[in-house]
C-alpha cells in the first residue's frame, strides 16, 4: 500500500485511527491497522481502480433507471429519441478509452495522414 500511495495511507490512517506518523508504530501494527481500512479508504480505492465508492453507483444507478423510466413515457421515448445519457456508464468509463478512426481506402488515409502532419495537397 505504501509503495502504491503513501500519501493516500497517510490521510486514511490519520482520518481513521488519528495516527499522523506512522513510522512510530511498530510494522506489524501499521500493517494491521491498513489492513482494517474500510473499502472506500483512499488508498483500498485506489488499489481496487475504483472511481466511485459503491454508494455513489448504486445512487447513479437508481437515478439512471428513473431518469430511463421518465424518458420513456415522453415522445422522445416512443420514438427512441434523445436517451437520457447513464451517470454509472460515466463513473465507471476507463478514462484511457481511445476513439478509432477507420478508412475505406488507402487514400484516405493518406490524406488524414497528411493532414494531421500538417502537409499540403
Amino acid at each position: 500500500m505504501l509503495h502504491a500511495d503513501e500519501t493516500a495511507v497517510i490521510c486514511d490512517l490519520a482520518e481513521t485511527y488519528h495516527v499522523l506518523d506512522y513510522r512510530a508504530l511498530p510494522l506489524k501494527t501499521v500493517a494491521a491497522l491498513a489492513s482494517g481500512l474500510r473499502e472506500d479508504s483512499r488508498i483500498r480505492m485506489k488499489l481496487s481502480g475504483m472511481k466511485a465508492t459503491t454508494d455513489t453507483m448504486l445512487a447513479a444507478a437508481t437515478v439512471d433507471r428513473l431518469s430511463m423510466l421518465v424518458w420513456a413515457k415522453t415522445k422522445d421515448g416512443e420514438r427512441g429519441w434523445n436517451k437520457p445519457e447513464s451517470i454509472l456508464e460515466k463513473l465507471t468509463a476507463d478514462s484511457r478509452e481511445e476513439e478509432f478512426v477507420t478508412y475505406d481506402t488507402p487514400e484516405e488515409f493518406m490524406q488524414a495522414r497528411k493532414a494531421l502532419l500538417g502537409e499540403g495537397g
